[in-house]
């Protein structure tokens, strides 16, 4: 069974930060990417970071760029995202979701886990 297990949110104030942690199982971790996508109310989902397991290239979107790192511990088939620098404006629920390597969208999906960023 496939699991994607997103933890670590959490209230922070602005300027703070968060390390959430992305545990899979029941897939070959070492040849999908993971990604991080967030959704706030009322708003789209945002894909915010995209790590390759094979080879940890990461990428981001403009809004997190600089202040959000993901990371890969393939030994543990976990992916983290440190978020640094907190702004109210990345309060969202936040997913992990894999993409198998070959593949053109993300098919594994978790729950999600609740930042809260207050003012």
């Amino acid at each position: 069974e496939v699991q994607l297990q997103a933890s670590g949110g959490g209230l922070v104030r602005a300027g703070g930060s968060l390390r959430l942690s992305c545990a899979a199982s029941g897939f070959t971790f070492d040849d999908h990417s993971i990604g991080w996508f967030r959704q706030a109310p009322g708003m789209e989902r945002e894909l915010v970071s995209c790590i390759s397991s094979s080879d940890g290239r990461t990428s981001y979107s403009d809004s997190v760029k600089g202040r959000f790192t993901s990371s890969s511990d393939n030994a543990k088939t976990t992916v983290y995202l440190q978020m640094n620098n907190l702004k109210p404006e990345d309060t969202a629920v936040y997913y992990c979701a894999a993409q198998w390597l070959g593949a053109s969208r993300y098919g594994y999906w978790g729950q999600g886990t609740l930042v809260t960023v207050s003012s």
